[in-house]
């Protein structure tokens, strides 16, 4: 991942925006962290998006799950 000192941040910004990645910009202050720069979750995907078929083969569907399980006739 990629660290900048907080002291060039303000000459290279634009540099960095144009080619900020997924993992963002480490800002430093004397070597140490003190905040990431991250770009904008993409909106067209939505927020669940990671969450389709993250629990396949985990859940077991035990009898009909279509069925309210009482027996009804619509002829009466």
């Amino acid at each position: 991942m990629l660290q900048i000192e907080a002291d060039s941040l303000g000459s290279r910004f634009s540099e960095l925006i144009k080619e900020l990645g997924p993992e963002g910009v480490i800002v430093t202050r004397e070597g140490k962290p003190i905040a990431r720069l991250l770009p904008i979750a993409d909106t067209n995907r939505g927020d669940c998006a990671d969450l389709i078929g993250c629990l396949k083969g985990k859940i077991k569907v035990k009898g009909d799950i279509f069925s309210t399980g009482l027996r009804w006739n619509a002829e009466r």
